[in-house]
């Protein structure tokens, strides 16, 4: 009886403890040295200027954020750039379902700089503050239409199994024109890396923001 009640009281601790995990924001903070330097305008090179006028043109943060540590590597930063101005502008996947696209990854890899600037621009788009916000903590979303539902199994297969089974990808093709399923898994995986950097480097979300509560697989 006694190994009995010490494994109920473990198991409820650490169900507890997932618990905890699940409601704590993820914040880095403000008092930690910065891993990267925050970079000015005034002290950047010739190779750096004008990959940085260009993200002042489009960037509602400056050179803060994830461009704060891409403009480490000027070149590679001058093409990412450009690969993003397709995949936001210009991708063949109707805004609503990119930007829901683009959720999951921020999602997956609990970046809040990439939720705190797409929910809105998603929301706007027309995808249901339903949707997102059951996305938001970790659930599949409850009232997803057929294309959403499609795009969240593609996406979430490649990201999470690195693989995509026949069924969704036969169902993503009875859905969406060839062009459609390559630019979703490309800006399915261009914002997983944007994520990753921008993570590694611990640049915080506009104005400090933290919506977006640890999962279990951040432990």
């Amino acid at each position: 009886m006694k190994v009995l009640a010490l494994i109920i009281m473990s198991v409820t601790l650490a169900g507890a403890a997932a618990m905890l995990v699940v409601s704590t924001p993820v914040a880095f903070s403000a008092e930690k040295e910065k891993r990267f330097p925050q970079l000015k305008v005034e002290d950047l090179n010739e190779q750096q200027r004008p990959v940085a006028d260009y993200i002042l043109k489009v960037s509602s943060v400056g050179i803060s954020g994830p461009y704060n540590p891409m403009l480490r590597s000027p070149m590679m930063a001058d093409r990412l750039l450009k690969l993003l101005d397709y995949l936001r502008f210009n991708t063949s996947v109707p805004r609503k379902l990119n930007e829901f696209a683009i959720l999951i990854q921020a999602r997956l890899w609990t970046s809040q700089i990439e939720w705190v600037a797409h929910y809105p621009l998603a929301v706007k788009a027309g995808l249901s503050e339903s949707v997102a916000n059951d996305l938001m903590v970790g659930k599949r979303p409850a009232s997803m239409q057929p294309d959403e539902a499609v795009v969240y199994d593609l996406c979430m297969e490649a990201a999470t199994k690195h693989a995509v089974s026949d069924a969704t990808f036969k169902r993503a093709r009875e859905m969406f024109t060839e062009q459609q399923v390559v630019d979703l898994l490309m800006v399915s995986g261009t914002y997983s890396s944007v994520a990753m950097l921008a993570n590694t480097a611990e640049e915080p979300a506009a104005g400090g923001k933290t919506p977006l509560a640890s999962l279990p697989t951040d432990r």
